[in-house]
């Protein structure tokens, strides 16, 4: 008899769930500001001026960060739904919460991201990911994107860290 017999949570099946529910929030706020971004500013197109160089401009991103490869879009998407696997077996080996959550944020990122690929378009994942988070000096990103380079940064800091 092991301790999932006695209803006991395994650390692995908690750090999955946690990270799950991270991702899910992740998920789930990126889409709302999506969905308003798209109702605020694509149907008469503008442009909200918010604090200095910070606006809201809606833009259609077929490639990567940067606009970068956006002929190659549904490899994109394929690509992420890997990164997408690969987090799901490595969240069951973590050493802690902090390190659940903080893959939670990628996965939620890369799923946000993955959504707009996958609904948003014609074809097997040809859509164009939603991006309208504008400073003027830095490309228009979104919260899956804040998410995904927060939490990456965060991860190769501590990692970095703790392999000192």
């Amino acid at each position: 008899m092991d301790d999932t017999d006695l209803g006991v949570e395994s650390p692995s099946s908690g750090h999955l769930r946690l990270a799950l529910i991270v991702a899910a929030i992740v998920v789930a706020l990126d889409q709302a500001t999506k969905w308003w971004a798209v109702q605020a500013l694509e149907d008469p197109p503008r442009t909200i001026d918010v604090i200095g160089s910070l606006r809201f401009n809606l833009v259609f991103n077929k490639g990567s960060a940067f606009s970068v490869g956006t002929s190659f879009g549904p490899w994109i998407g394929v690509v992420a739904f890997f990164v997408v696997l690969v987090i799901l077996f490595a969240v069951r080996r973590v050493p802690d919460r902090r390190t659940s959550v903080l893959l939670g944020m990628v996965l939620g990122g890369a799923l946000g991201n993955m959504a707009d690929r996958a609904f948003r378009g014609d074809g097997f994942l040809d859509g164009a990911v939603i991006d309208f988070v504008d400073l003027q000096w830095w490309p228009v990103w979104n919260l899956a994107d804040a998410s995904l380079v927060v939490a990456g940064g965060l991860l190769l800091w501590f990692g970095s860290r703790a392999s000192a």
